[in-house]
């Protein structure tokens, strides 16, 4: 039986209540709410709102602390450093995209740092804010170890994610958004979470050696890189531009958002943003762009295939189809929805279609 599709605004409003609940403010709760809802129309149910009870939990547990705020602790012509405070990390992440944004206007690029933060959701959506004032964007995080290197027994660095968006023309922004890890984190706990075995490449064990049971993941075992030495020397700069950059945490010293002591969470984020304005004007740019598109999109199809598909274009045909027909949340995500509303003490009678 297929579940029911949920509305773009019930789902704001079931996660904006569990944020009131759990004491946040208006206006953290309807920024955060954005990024985790349009994370969801995009189909990357991985880091929607299936985050958000764990999110909250770490209200509870002293991991983040609801009362904090993000300051801005140095800043120039073309750049900013922000201290999040172990603040709700979606906020903080708006503040410094539209701090790079402002600045890139007058410097033609600039750079936002944060850090002692936490997980910040999908970094496409900061990247994307950037083509909403016609820049490209860039974004990027560091996390705790997950991940193992050439070399490696266990986990050396992070899953340490990177996006970049492009503002087009009569076409959608370009928009990649990928952990340097051959798969998100959090797609090993989906398949524990749901009893299903692993693709082959995505783990080792503890021995490093290969395997496709996700159970002891991430206490024992680790990810692998993308690419092999590739996505190890790409997550690298990750972890350089954001844990050290910034003057946070990195390497071994990051903690988990999850699992561990209930200790300050103290992730790093880094946001670029590249006013195109400044090499030439925008309708060319994006124009350039929309031909660069259609030349990609128009290449020779080899056999058997009928389409190429451009980064990001996948995630908005998904947003189209669910902000006209509703979010088809998988089983995990609705799981993890009623484990908040259990929680908060809340009604989930909107995750199956119906009134609270």
């Amino acid at each position: 039986m297929t579940a029911a599709r949920i509305n773009r605004e019930q789902l704001d409003g079931f996660c904006l209540e569990a944020m009131r609940r759990s004491g946040m403010t208006e206006a953290d709760a309807r920024l955060t709410a954005d990024v985790l809802v349009t994370t969801d129309t995009w189909g990357t149910h991985t880091h929607g709102t299936k985050q958000l009870r764990n999110l909250m939990k770490n209200f509870r547990e002293g991991r983040m602390d609801v009362k904090a705020r993000a300051e801005l602790v140095g800043e120039g012509p073309g750049w900013a450093q922000f201290d999040g405070h172990a603040s709700m990390p979606m906020p903080t992440s708006v503040l410094a995209m539209h701090t790079a944004v402002t600045k890139a206007k007058a410097t033609g690029i600039a750079i936002s740092t944060v850090c002692n933060s936490g997980h910040y959701g999908a970094a496409g959506y900061y990247a994307w804010l950037a083509t909403q004032q016609d820049m490209i964007g860039l974004s990027f995080t560091n996390v705790d170890p997950g991940v193992a290197v050439p070399g490696s027994r266990g986990s050396v660095l992070g899953t340490n994610p990177l996006a970049y968006a492009v503002p087009a023309g009569k076409e959608h922004p370009i928009m990649l958004d990928i952990a340097t890890s051959v798969v998100a984190a959090s797609k090993v706990y989906a398949a524990r979470q749901l009893g299903k075995p692993l693709p082959e490449g995505w783990i080792v064990d503890a021995e490093g050696l290969p395997t496709t049971d996700p159970g002891n993941y991430p206490l024992a075992g680790a990810l692998l890189p993308m690419a092999g030495h590739k996505g190890y020397g790409i997550g690298l700069l990750v972890e350089i531009l954001t844990g050290v950059l910034s003057g946070g945490a990195f390497g071994s010293n990051v903690r988990s958002w999850v699992f561990g002591d209930a200790a300050p969470v103290n992730q790093s984020h880094t946001f670029i943003a590249i006013n195109v304005v400044a090499f030439e004007p925008v309708e060319v740019f994006k124009q350039r762009t929309d031909t660069l598109i259609r030349q990609i999109k128009d290449a020779p199809k080899a056999k058997g295939a009928d389409r190429i598909y451009l980064p990001g274009e996948k995630e908005w045909e998904c947003r189209e189809d669910a902000l006209a027909r509703g979010l088809a949340l998988p089983e995990d995500v609705r799981v993890s929805l009623r484990g908040l509303a259990e929680d908060l003490g809340m009604s989930a009678a909107c995750l199956d279609g119906k009134a609270p």
